[in-house]
């Protein structure tokens, strides 16, 4: 089976009308329809961070490790088997058919695994997104990404809350849970 059916990636769309903007305003010319959709689909085969793997190796050794992404499945699929990421369950905004931060899309990824808010460590790297989980009850961890933006990020360097879990990667992350 292709790694792109023909249902594909929801978002491709909206992703392709913003590639078509950037290279319009930055006048890059000379691309066939192939080489545009195969750059529209980088978000496909993003690397993941170092520390990932093994962070999450470890893990899931001990918890259930499932997605909370604004990306769809196709699209988390993916970038999951292009980097070895080891996830139980790929949930978030498709299934729960709900965007973060809506209250829906945290409390539905609870639910679809047969958890009580409290019982879910939100694991992310934007401060608003874990604002917006605890809010909904879910336990916290923020793990910086001070470059996720490019070396010029003004956001996102450190928790600005305070959350649950704070840790430099996410092999420190699973240091600090015993796992």
């Amino acid at each position: 089976m292709p790694a792109h059916g023909p249902r594909d990636d929801q978002g491709a769309h909206l992703r392709r009308e913003s590639l078509d903007a950037l290279l319009g305003r930055f006048e890059v010319t000379g691309l066939d329809e192939a080489e545009i959709d195969h750059l529209n689909r980088a978000w496909h085969r993003l690397d993941p961070w170092p520390d990932a793997v093994e962070g999450l190796t470890r893990l899931k050794r001990r918890f259930v490790l499932a997605t909370l992404s604004n990306g769809n499945v196709a699209l988390m699929v993916n970038m999951a088997k292009h980097g070895g990421l080891p996830w139980d369950a790929i949930l978030g905004a498709e299934p729960t058919r709900h965007y973060k931060p809506q209250p829906e899309t945290y409390l539905g990824t609870a639910d679809m695994l047969g958890l009580r808010p409290e019982q879910c460590l939100m694991v992310a790297a934007h401060n608003n997104d874990l604002v917006a989980a605890s809010r909904c009850g879910l336990r916290t961890a923020f793990v910086a990404r001070p470059t996720e933006h490019g070396p010029a990020q003004t956001t996102d360097l450190r928790a600005e809350h305070p959350f649950d879990v704070v840790a430099r990667d996410f092999v420190d992350l699973a240091e600090k849970l015993g796992a």
